[in-house]
């Protein structure tokens, strides 16, 4: 039989509620699957046919140790996602390369826009961003970003993010699986339990157009990807992320989705 590690920041359902809806769907397709913390000294990554990288959301202020670990992972085990893409997953900065919201990557010289968003470019769930109309505010929040060693992203606030909202396709094995609207994170009524909240969304032609051709850019296999797009003032779909390291999935928002997830596994292994 088959064998997986989940591997998470924590075992317990309770944080990562698509943990055991996950693991069901890998018994039923003859998958043996066993959620291992990924920091766990005790875990034999050896003993699996494959570690899916899931909910490993506490990496953020411990990069180097997780990049180290999946290094570690990858010399004897399948690693889904594989290292490389991690490695560049993880730092932001890849979206200088993509077709992306507008991003200053500096706190000097900063845009004349009505709103900033500032955040780091190693960062995850809306950790460390910050949203404000005053300018001088946000060059004083990306300096002291800069003064503690990180890379700051100042990006222009968009109010597309609260009406049309922010859409997140889902692909498996580069299959498109489903879409949603995502709540905004950085609304003034958002709390860390709408990290999960969305509503199921047919994409548009150019949303789907844009995500795929960003896919393309990326090398080597991906078990899971997760784009998430916004509408520009013009109206043009842009990235805001290219989530291939944990992403949530929305797996409870389409029936068919567990399953496309096991069924993509099964290709790549």
């Amino acid at each position: 039989m088959t064998t997986c590690a989940y591997a998470t920041f924590d075992d317990g359902p309770q944080h990562d509620d698509e943990l055991a809806l996950v693991l069901a769907a890998w018994r039923a397709a003859g998958i043996e699957g066993r959620a291992e913390r990924w920091d766990d000294p005790a875990a034999d990554w050896s003993a699996y046919d494959a570690v899916v990288v899931r909910s490993v959301w506490d990496y953020v202020p411990r990069r180097a140790e997780f990049l180290a670990w999946a290094r570690r992972v990858e010399r004897s085990a399948r690693l889904l996602n594989p290292l490389a893409v991690i490695e560049a997953n993880t730092d932001k900065t890849y979206l200088r390369d993509l077709p992306s919201v507008p991003t200053h990557w500096s706190s000097r010289g900063l845009p004349d826009w009505p709103e900033y968003v500032v955040k780091p470019a190693i960062s995850a769930g809306a950790r460390d961003t910050a949203r404000t109309r005053d300018r001088d505010e946000a060059a004083a929040l990306a300096a002291a970003l800069e003064a503690g060693g990180r890379t700051p992203m100042v990006q222009p606030y968009l109010d597309m993010v609260e009406t049309e909202g922010e859409t997140s396709l889902l692909y498996f094995n580069r299959r498109f699986s489903h879409a949603v609207r995502r709540t905004p994170m950085l609304s003034a009524a958002a709390t860390s339990a709408d990290l999960a909240r969305a509503e199921t969304r047919t994409p548009a032609a150019d949303q789907v157009e844009l995500a795929e051709r960003v896919l393309d850019t990326v090398a080597g296999p991906l078990l899971y990807a997760r784009v998430d797009l916004v509408r520009l003032p013009d109206g043009s779909p842009a990235v805001i992320e290219l989530e291939l390291t944990e992403p949530y999935l929305y797996l409870r928002h389409d029936p068919g989705a567990p399953a496309a997830f096991t069924k993509a596994l099964a290709e790549l292994l």
